[in-house]
């Protein structure tokens, strides 16, 4: 996908997966995009084509009608404008800089540009700092504070992420884009810095050539604990790369001594000036130029070939919609079997996310004491059935969580799941909900110390287990917790992939 074509396709998902649905995108205009999409891509098209052409299409349809969604588009693109500023503004800096004292002395130990090359340099060190360091914790670097300043100037951004899970769905798409673009903005803000950094070189190189057109330089030096001697040997290491460039001789021992400040009033300071001009190539321009490259290669990379994840449950959805595949979910009960009624919103949960044509199996529950063989309950299976997507191990709130019981048989469902199939754990409250209610005080406080104990419990096996009421919770609600419960799994499984 393109940069565009990624922000597109969030956008779309924000709308699409937003509860309750907004007004501006109904299903019939979904239905419109997918249709569409299909015809324009084509039957075998990919699903990044489809999902691309899809996000397309419904995003001209919602700027069309809801004129937020163009203010929002357009606020969270890059504006090229604001590197070329940046880099005009450290060129006149760089220029009206007065780099050369009131008395027009150049003091070659302490030549006017060493802050400017002292200053590179340290980036250098710290850019090599931060890179290993987030190689060490396998993230992505951190914005400085000049960083994010400049995103924020290219990026108006008028939407503020909100917090909690009931963000409108713009205020999704903005935090949803901050995260998927952080590291091609990472990349542009390092390359608008590069540039801006020669520029302000090239700023101050040509103001004090300019200033050397109507000015005399007078180049010496001058030292509490040094010598001539010692003196020479720093300007060869320092300046031996642009004398040897240029065919400018360093001065000896004894040209040095007789340009000592104050006895001396130095000498003309020309041909200095162009030795530390070159030394500012060296140590400014050329580093920063390659450095500018190659994060401009990377922010090519990434913006045309964007690494937007298709495979957490909204995209993975679409993709199936696409192929004409529908998704078999097996759900495997602990003891006590699931009522109609919550196996009714099991099934709408799951058609919500995962696409109308999602087949549910809910197989016999394994009894108390033969949780080792709840693999067998899985591996049950007509032959012509497909292989299961997803396993669901549903489990009752009332019960009290036991690691020789509910433990057990997670860790044998979990050993038993068919290649490419994740595990949820569903601790279904409809039983739990019956029985101490949920409107008074005292039975939210009880609900929430169960909740507590269920997800404590989980967590130690190394499962985050969903909570819903199946038979009572509110159906746009339920898709979302379940639509993020399997999109941690997919993370999950991505990130267990990658190591």
């Amino acid at each position: 996908m393109t940069e565009d074509d990624a922000r597109n396709a969030l956008l779309v998902r924000a709308f699409e997966t937003a509860a309750p649905p907004p007004a501006t995108w109904s299903d019939a205009d979904r239905e419109w995009a997918s249709r569409a999409a299909a015809e324009v891509e084509g039957e075998r098209a990919s699903a990044d084509a489809f999902i691309a052409r899809r996000a397309r299409l419904a995003a001209e349809r919602l700027a069309a009608t809801d004129a937020r969604v163009r203010r929002a588009l357009r606020a969270l693109a890059w504006r090229p404008w604001v590197a070329w500023a940046l880099v005009l503004v450290a060129l006149a800096l760089g220029a009206a800089s007065d780099a050369i004292g009131a008395r027009h002395r150049i003091n070659v130990l302490a030549p006017p540009l060493l802050a400017l090359i002292a200053w590179n340099l340290a980036v250098y060190v710290a850019i090599t700092l931060r890179s290993l360091a987030s190689l060490a914790r396998r993230a992505p670097r951190q914005p400085g504070a000049i960083a994010a300043l400049i995103a924020r100037a290219a990026h108006a951004a008028p939407l503020q992420p909100e917090a909690g899970r009931d963000a409108s769905p713009l205020s999704r798409f903005a935090a949803d884009w901050a995260r998927a673009s952080a590291k091609l903005n990472a990349a542009r803000v390092a390359r608008v810095l590069h540039t801006g950094a020669i520029a302000f070189a090239a700023g101050a190189l040509a103001g004090m050539y300019v200033r050397g057109l109507g000015l005399e330089f007078r180049a010496g030096w001058e030292s509490t604990f040094l010598g001539a001697p010692a003196v020479q040997g720093l300007l060869e290491l320092a300046l031996g790369p642009a004398s040897w460039l240029t065919g400018i001789a360093l001065p000896d021992a004894a040209r040095l001594e007789a340009m000592r400040f104050p006895e001396s009033a130095g000498e003309p300071a020309a041909q200095w000036i162009h030795l530390y001009a070159v030394t500012v190539g060296l140590a400014v321009a050329l580093p920063r130029l390659l450095l500018a490259t190659i994060d401009r290669l990377r922010e090519h990379r990434l913006a045309t070939r964007f690494p937007l994840p298709l495979d957490d449950a909204y995209f993975a959805a679409l993709a199936r919609s696409h192929r004409g595949e529908a998704a078999c979910v097996v759900a495997i009960a602990h003891v006590q079997a699931p009522s109609p009624q919550a196996v009714l919103g099991l099934r709408a949960m799951l058609a919500a996310v995962m696409g109308p044509k999602t087949r549910l199996e809910v197989r016999p529950p394994v009894a108390y004491g033969d949780e080792e063989t709840a693999a067998n309950s899985l591996a049950r299976a007509a032959p012509a059935s497909p292989a299961a997507t997803l396993v669901i191990a549903l489990l009752a709130s009332t019960a009290t969580p036991e690691p020789q019981a509910q433990g057990t048989f997670v860790d044998a469902l979990a050993a038993a799941l068919p290649a490419g199939a994740s595990l949820l754990v569903l601790v279904d409250e409809s039983a739990f909900v019956a029985r101490f209610g949920a409107a008074e005080p005292a039975a939210a406080r009880r609900r929430e110390e169960r909740r507590a104990a269920w997800t404590r419990f989980m967590a130690a096996r190394g499962q985050r287990p969903l909570l819903v009421d199946l038979e009572r919770a509110d159906p746009g609600l339920a898709a979302r917790a379940l639509r993020e419960a399997l999109d941690r799994l997919a993370g999950n499984a991505m990130t267990e992939a990658a190591h």
